[in-house]
């Protein structure tokens, strides 16, 4: 029985077919017993229209109804009076009532010959107009017409139902997409993030180390305490940078748990003093102030005040040129924090560079923006007037109130 249904299921036209044949050959042994003369003929050639009918009622359903409704009006006309072959009026009711594909019109169309056809019918093979026999004229008018609206009730309910399901299928296949094209944003804004983090990690301290070995190699014969000591910044750094770059990469493995002290917490404000004390070593003279009473502030915030900084103190190291010094200030207020951070160098060629206009590597005021972009703030930077450059950032304060 599965067999035979996995059949029908593919072969659909082919069962249709065979119901086809199977109604041209019952009805032809109808038409040859009940009809007679020009009658029997006119009949035969209904027969043939309507397992047509039956055959092709899939592919073609409007065009199967139309046949339809010219064979109906031909058995009117011709008095062919109903005969087996009239079942396939049936059947295209329902078939063009539940196509997915079908117009509504057509639909309609059916819906009005299943309600007037067999009241037609029967008035004109029957004695509807014998007044004596008018309530069993009606009750059986309403029982030959009840099963062909039945037909078409029952057709309509498969097509409302075929269109539910297709576009609960349409809207699961669109979430599917959202949810692929979600993943995949999700997916590069980490990249961007720790793409970000991995060049503050680099930039600062490989700059910190680069400037100290210089310094070193100078001072190497005359001044060895100086070279221990530039050596011991070198692998204070060293150490401080993959510890940085063993907890950036730690959030790309799965399912590992990080051994006891080998990730450090994401730096913040209270780190800025470390900061700038390390970048003092390495040579900048930095003038840091706090303005304002020091609270509580959103641990995003803090790890981007901190970045800005480590970016700012590194690039005045890298393009500032010499004699360079740098301020850092840091103001509270009621809703927002203040950053300003600015050094009297060459502004306008470290601009150039970090824009990428000039050799295009630099990506150092893009990743600011970006970094304060993503916890609302505004940023400005440039050259200042009187030479120098200058990074300002307002960030909000509001969720840590």
């Amino acid at each position: 029985m599965q067999r035979l249904y996995d059949f029908l299921r593919r072969h659909p036209t082919g069962v249709d077919t065979f119901w086809a044949v199977l109604l041209f050959g019952f009805t032809s042994l109808w038409v040859g017993f009940r009809f007679s003369g020009a009658h029997q003929a006119i009949g035969m050639i209904f027969t043939i229209g309507l397992c047509v009918v039956v055959a092709l009622r899939r592919k073609a359903p409007v065009k199967m109804l139309l046949l339809t409704a010219a064979i109906g009006v031909g058995q009117l006309v011709f008095s062919i009076g109903t005969y087996p072959g009239d079942a396939a009026m049936f059947v295209i009711t329902y078939t063009v009532a539940s196509g997915p594909t079908v117009p509504r019109w057509a639909s309609r169309c059916a819906l009005v010959g299943a309600i007037f056809g067999p009241a037609l019918s029967y008035w004109r093979f029957g004695e509807f107009a014998d007044g004596r026999r008018m309530v069993t004229n009606l009750f059986v008018t309403v029982l030959l017409t009840v099963p062909f609206v039945l037909a078409w009730v029952l057709g309509d309910s498969m097509r409302t139902r075929r269109a539910y399901w297709a576009q609960l299928e349409e809207r699961a296949a669109r979430l599917e997409k959202e949810r692929e094209a979600q993943a995949r944003i999700a997916v590069a804004a980490e990249r961007a993030r720790i793409a970000r983090e991995l060049h503050d990690v680099v930039a600062h301290n490989v700059s910190v180390m680069v400037v100290q070995a210089d310094g070193a190699a100078y001072v190497l014969d005359s001044a060895p305490d100086q070279t221990r000591q530039a050596l011991e910044t070198i692998s204070g750094t060293g150490r401080q940078a993959l510890a940085e770059m063993r907890r950036l990469l730690g959030v790309l493995r799965t399912g590992e748990q990080p051994e006891s002290g080998e990730y450090v917490p994401q730096p913040g404000v209270e780190q800025l003093t470390d900061l700038i004390d390390q970048v003092r070593s390495a040579g900048l003279p930095v003038d840091f102030r706090q303005v304002g009473e020091p609270r509580e502030v959103p641990s995003s915030v803090e790890l981007t005040v901190y970045r800005i900084v480590q970016e700012a103190l590194t690039n005045t190291r890298k393009h500032g040129g010499p004699d360079v010094g740098a301020t850092v200030r840091l103001c509270y207020r009621d809703d927002e924090l203040d950053l300003l951070v600015e050094d009297d160098g060459r502004g306008a060629q470290r601009e150039l560079y970090e824009e990428g206009g000039a050799d295009g590597l630099g990506h150092g005021l893009i990743g600011m923006r970006e970094r304060v972009g993503m916890v609302g703030g505004t940023l400005t930077a440039g050259p200042r007037p009187g030479g120098g450059f200058r990074v300002s950032a307002v960030l909000p304060l509001k969720s840590a109130r």
